[in-house]
């Protein structure tokens, strides 16, 4: 046949588009020419699958090959279309199961001896296939394991391009080769640190539950030593495990960000991005493929924010949309892609440059206008958007039996589980599931409670100590420590937690 068709995948973000691959063999002169809106790496494409085919005995016709990638105004970026080339190019000369051709999805880049390479993203595109309704994939052998862990497709892991054609009903008499393996990358470890290494500091523990019970951002201010990265590091370890459509999101970020997936990892991710980091870092973005940032890679799990005071004020109030609608779009001519950005901000930092300012026995030797430079770097609308406020001072004892009635990471999970599951009885006729993902439209509406229970709330806003938004977040704090204390209706006891929790009380 002079015209074949199989299918590829493009990726903008995590979203996958499924690309019709037509190859057309016509008598002029020879080339090999791509059309379809590809990018400069996909353009290239043309020749490494000349000299694939070639030397795995798989000639194609010297003739003009025209290989068409539709939709054509939808852009294609980088090499992974490769394989889906060299297959449509290769049927319509070398005898193979159209059928089969034209129901299978092809993934990879091919190397000049006609192997296939491992390509970023394998995960997704495989999970676009799916929701596409196609259910089998070709990917190169080092992206095996990433493929299979998505349930329904039948992923077929290739050595090389002749592997392929013999799957498709093609003859080839190639020899086999070594397949190419992904790089030696540290497998991601599942165990946590335990809240039982923090000594001393029993009230920010207890607000550390707080924030893991009901998904809330929290924000520690304290001298150096004070111990806000040890309990930052150990949130994740008192989160409830991800579930299957979170662990898959995580995964597939991670595909995307060039990291080897092996496995669907349930313990929620930490990201730790240094203070020298740019926005573009923090948000995502790259010239050609869109590659995911520190808010992307942190979703389902906690983006820590360490020294925040010496972030750049630009970088942090990048965060702030993130923040309120949960994804992240970056924008590049012509294409916008979309992250999930479902993650709980830490944010830790000294009270000055120094660290010492209004600290007992400190001496603080920073200029009043060095102070107030470095506090503002942290933003209103910024700290407007954070539900917790932890002040703490340094431990003033070690002693063992401060250890001894230290909260365990064990016991703590036990505490965040069994508040989430009453949250999630409440409001189990509604879209959600923590109380940090529940409007305030609805907390100060159907949610509301009676009597005088918001009355200090009330009074906060109308002096102007509150706004709105501090007002609903408040509503959410309480929601969570009324579900930790095992209440069932929201009283004033809970709203004075919520509010000594948002106005940075003295954890010490």
């Amino acid at each position: 046949m002079t015209v074949a068709r199989t299918w590829a995948v493009a990726l903008t973000g995590l979203r996958g588009d499924l690309v019709e691959v037509e190859a057309d063999v016509s008598s002029q002169t020879p080339e090999f020419a791509i059309i379809g809106l590809a990018d400069k790496a996909l353009g290239e494409a043309g020749r490494r699958v000349r000299n694939a085919c070639a030397n795995r005995g798989l000639d194609l016709p010297k003739r003009r090959i025209t290989v068409n990638l539709s939709p054509a105004s939808l852009p294609k970026r980088g090499s992974g279309f490769d394989v889906a080339i060299a297959v449509a190019a290769l049927a319509t000369s070398v005898r193979m199961d159209a059928t089969s051709v034209a129901q299978t999805v092809h993934i990879g880049e091919l190397g000049l001896d006609g192997r296939l390479r491992p390509v970023a993203g394998v995960l997704p595109a495989v999970v676009a296939a799916r929701a596409a309704g196609l259910r089998r994939v070709v990917v190169p052998a080092a992206n095996a394991a990433e493929a299979a862990l998505v349930e329904g497709v039948e992923a077929r892991a290739a050595t090389c391009l002749a592997d392929v054609v013999r799957w498709h009903g093609g003859s080839s008499d190639a020899p086999d080769l070594t397949a190419v393996a992904l790089p030696e990358a540290p497998e991601p470890s599942d165990a946590a640190l335990d809240l039982a290494d923090v000594v001393g500091q029993r009230e920010a523990v207890d607000a550390l539950v707080v924030a893991a019970a009901g998904g809330h951002h929290i924000l520690m201010s304290g001298p150096p030593g004070a111990g806000k990265t040890m309990l930052a590091r150990r949130l994740p370890g008192i989160l409830p495990p991800l579930d299957d459509e979170a662990a898959l999101s995580v995964a597939s970020v991670r595909s995307l960000a060039g990291e080897s997936v092996t496995r669907l990892s349930r313990t929620p991710p930490f990201e730790n991005p240094h203070h020298g980091a740019t926005a573009a870092a923090l948000i995502g973005g790259g010239s050609g493929i869109i590659r995911p940032g520190a808010i992307a890679r942190a979703s389902e799990g906690v983006l820590f924010l360490d020294e925040g005071g010496e972030f750049p004020a630009s970088v942090l109030d990048a965060l702030r949309q993130p923040l309120e609608n949960g994804v992240i779009q970056v924008h590049r001519s012509g294409v916008t892609a979309t992250y999930p950005a479902r993650f709980q901000l830490v944010v830790a930092t000294n009270p000055c440059p120094c660290g010492q300012y209004g600290v007992p026995g400190g001496r603080c030797e920073c200029a009043p206008q060095a102070i107030r430079r470095y506090t503002r770097r942290l933003s209103g609308p910024l700290l407007d958007r954070i539900d917790i406020d932890l002040r703490l001072q340094r431990v003033s004892s070690a002693r063992r039996d401060d250890a001894a009635l230290a909260m365990t990471s064990t016991q703590a999970r036990a505490v965040v589980a069994e508040a989430r599951a009453r949250a999630a009885r409440r409001w189990n006729e509604t879209p959600w599931r923590r109380n940090a993902d529940v409007p305030g439209t609805w907390l100060r509406g159907p949610a509301a409670p009676g009597g005088d229970v918001l009355a200090p709330l009330d009074s906060a806003l109308r002096r102007g100590a509150l706004t709105l938004r501090g007002y609903d977040r408040l509503l959410r704090v309480a929601w969570t420590v009324a579900d930790i204390a095992g209440h069932d209706r929201l009283d004033r006891a809970d709203i004075g937690r919520a509010l000594y929790l948002r106005r940075g009380a003295n954890a010490a």
